[in-house]
């Protein structure tokens, strides 16, 4: 379909937050066309289970992407399975929900948001920095490509809700990371996009119980239904195997615009 050897299959990727949700379903969707993964999460159960089920095309590392160690032992442990090509960083976990000062007049507290802004944006460089690393000792096919990147913002990078602060701030960071990071990386072949999601129907968010669920589809405006793992997962497979999409962000979210609450 396209030029150069940019296809999934018999490349290796490695995905953060793979046991569950989004990253979930990039797993199943790489595996599908022919491709090895290495999970990389915090979710044992999960992961476990999940490479299991899918045989020995996928193995699990557990991996704190805020810790350059751990990660190092992921892409480590992605490079022993094949030719690490993709890494696509999906992980979540953590959030504070909380305005800059409350109604009692004191400031948010600073430990939350650094906690945010640790795990969805320092951890999203880590494992960029070192993914990219890797992949720069991989030899050039036809297109002249060595790899490529996709990171996960959020729509909330460009409307945050009220209280959403940490939260938007970490996922516009990833966002002015894209551009920069597929330009430092184009003379080594390596091609770097981000996916921004609207409200998806992870497990997270089927716990909220099906009448907050509709609450959420009634301000998207088609298809008026919350996104799927799946469809996420689509545009990412897509990314990694168009050469072509480079230093782009993508939304994904049916035209949804959040409003401030």
């Amino acid at each position: 379909m396209f030029g150069g050897d940019v296809g999934l299959a018999n490349s290796v990727a490695l995905v953060t937050g793979g046991a569950g949700g989004l990253g979930e379903a990039v797993v199943r969707r790489i595996v599908d066309a022919g491709g090895s993964v290495v999970i990389a999460d915090l979710a044992d159960d999960r992961a476990e289970k999940l490479a299991d089920e899918l045989g020995s095309k996928v193995g699990y590392v557990r991996t704190d992407v805020t810790d350059e160690a751990s990660v190092r032992a992921a892409v480590e442990a992605a490079a022993e399975l094949g030719t690490l090509r993709h890494a696509v960083i999906a992980h979540g976990g953590f959030g504070v929900a909380e305005k800059v000062v409350g109604r009692d007049g004191s400031p948010s507290g600073l430990d939350g948001f650094t906690k945010t802004v640790d795990l969805y944006l320092t951890g999203s460089y880590n494992v960029l920095r070192l993914a990219a690393a890797a992949m720069a000792e991989n030899v050039l096919d036809e297109d002249g490509q060595r790899g490529a990147v996709v990171m996960t913002a959020s729509i909330a990078a460009y409307e945050g809700q009220i209280g959403q602060l940490a939260y938007s701030a970490a996922k516009a960071g990833v966002v002015g990371m894209t551009i920069v990071a597929a330009r430092d990386l184009g003379a080594l072949g390596i091609r770097v996009c981000t996916v921004a999601p609207g409200t998806m129907r992870t497990p997270i968010m089927e716990s909220v119980g099906e009448e907050a669920l509709k609450a959420f589809a009634a301000n998207i405006p088609n298809p008026r239904r919350l996104g799927k793992p799946d469809e996420y997962g689509a545009l990412v497979q897509h990314i990694l195997e168009n050469p072509y999409l480079n230093g782009e962000t993508i939304r994904i979210d049916g035209a949804q615009r959040f409003g401030p609450r």
